[in-house]
């Protein structure tokens, strides 16, 4: 049984979800039609890339079942929170904020309440929303995502709560519904899951075995975006060098990266997230060898530490890791680097991270993503013992951020007086009067300029910098 075979959902379960939603979506023109307002729904994500592209497809899916898009929650008829697992302080913030909505639905009974997501997949978490939220109307892990139209009618027929957190080793659905933000830039997902299986990782638990989507699928909704107007996709996985292992042939994610580049109206393609022990000469040379492929390489080192890096299960040495940077700087000279790290992993010491210290010094990342260790039940780490207090993963943590922060704006210093070319995203979160955009190596530039520069590629000359952004003057 090839991969494709042994994950599909089956034909007939998407036809019913299908058809469930044109049920719910007449549900709601007939109560329009008897001059009540249109419902809204609101779905709000917290986590990766992957549960972002997961709520597009939930909101598509509620578009499609005829409510309109909420701007916040406190306009919405149906509020979902689509759940992180990673790190503990998501998974208080989601219980806070459920915690909020007791009041207003006890005001109004007809309001929907919705989790879902990775934290749900883990039985304690829902049995804890069961037992404490009583509030809360539906439930449903990552797993039954595609099953959501039922669920959600199910919940509409009864009025009670409804859980479902499905064990299953995951699935692939197409031609399901998706709705996207404004913007030239798309996510598309091209496999889920995990076979890594590192020490500190809930990951695999939740979103299930490694299973790729098919190149034509994955090829036919790049065209789709290509004709909608869309300049810059994102290739996503859990693990994109481990496409097509699970299909069993020889097409792997350096083959896909160069078919997606044959689409026509795709100007810049991204991908993540690599895992270093998989990142091929093959891939490399992909990247190096193709314009629309952006120079940006996103390669978690998670720890510097030898015996570090084997406590956490991630299968490369510092010395292999640093190797591969070295091929990939001298493919790209100029490719823009950044990275994951942990600090304060069970059982590092004050000298091991030192180790890490040394890698952020040799490799000269742009930008880290880095955090202080987040103890999660069920993964073999959970039950390693500590040796920092954590104060001194504080200071580390801290020393982390001094000695990156100074290389980042070194980075951005570089740029400074140089003409880059930067796809206009749309106007600053923060000053609507100033546009914002990425360059090729995903660094964030803003510049003043009018609506008709959004989605466009525009030449910047760069005349100042941050240590996280540049600032500049459109030159044409």
């Amino acid at each position: 049984m090839s991969g494709r075979e042994k994950f599909a959902l089956p034909p007939e379960v998407i036809a019913e979800q299908k058809r469930i939603i044109a049920d719910i979506r007449l549900i709601n023109e007939q109560s329009c039609s008897k001059g009540h307002a249109r419902k809204k729904a609101f779905v709000e994500t917290y986590g990766c890339q992957q549960n972002v592209s997961d709520s597009e497809i939930l909101m598509g899916m509620l578009v499609s079942m005829g409510y309109d898009e909420a701007s916040g929650k406190d306009d919405a008829d149906i509020i979902i929170y689509n759940t992180c697992a990673v790190r503990e302080n998501a998974e208080l913030k989601v219980f806070g904020n459920l915690g909020a909505l007791k009041h207003r639905k006890s005001k109004n009974p007809d309001l929907i309440i919705g989790v879902c997501g990775c934290m749900m997949q883990q039985k304690a978490n829902a049995d804890e929303i069961r037992r404490k939220y009583k509030h809360v109307d539906l439930v449903f892990g990552t797993h039954s995502l595609y099953y959501f139209p039922s669920l959600l009618m199910e919940v509409l027929k009864s009025r009670t709560p409804v859980i479902d957190v499905r064990q299953t080793d995951g699935a692939i659905a197409e031609d399901y519904p998706v709705r996207r933000g404004e913007g030239p830039c798309a996510w598309v997902s091209v496999m889920y899951g995990c076979n890594n299986f590192c020490s500190y990782c809930i990951v695999p638990y939740v979103r299930g075995r490694e299973r790729s989507r098919d190149k034509e699928a994955i090829i036919a909704e790049v065209k789709t975006l290509a004709s909608e107007g869309c300049k810059e996709i994102t290739l996503l996985g859990q693990n994109v060098n481990s496409y097509g292992k699970d299909k069993g042939s020889d097409y792997d994610f350096a083959d896909l990266l160069s078919d997606v580049c044959k689409v026509d109206g795709i100007e810049r393609i991204r991908f993540m997230t690599s895992h270093p022990k998989d990142i091929s000469d093959k891939l490399i040379e992909v990247m190096a060898s193709n314009k629309k492929v952006c120079k940006q390489l996103h390669l978690p080192v998670q720890a510097g530490n030898n015996r570090v890096l084997r406590s956490m299960n991630r299968r490369y040495t510092k010395e292999e890791y640093l190797e591969k940077i070295a091929k990939v700087k001298a493919a790209m000279p100029d490719i823009t680097l950044t990275t994951d790290i942990i600090v304060g992993f069970p059982g590092e010491t004050k000298e091991e991270f030192e180790d890490t210290i040394d890698v952020l010094k040799k490799v000269r990342y742009d930008t880290i993503f880095s955090f202080i260790y987040s103890r999660r039940p069920g993964t073999p780490a959970a039950k390693m013992e500590d040796v920092l207090t954590d104060e001194q993963k504080k200071e580390c943590f801290n020393r982390l951020l001094e000695v990156q922060d100074k290389i980042s704006y070194e980075k951005n210093a570089a740029l400074k007086d140089r003409e880059l070319t930067v796809l206009t995203e749309g106007y600053s979160k923060t000053d609507s009067a100033v546009l914002t955009g990425r360059t090729d190596g995903g660094k964030i530039v803003n510049f003043k300029g009018d609506a008709s520069l959004i989605g466009e590629l525009v030449r910047v000359k760069i005349t100042d910098v941050r240590t996280w952004s540049l600032i500049g003057e459109a030159t044409e």
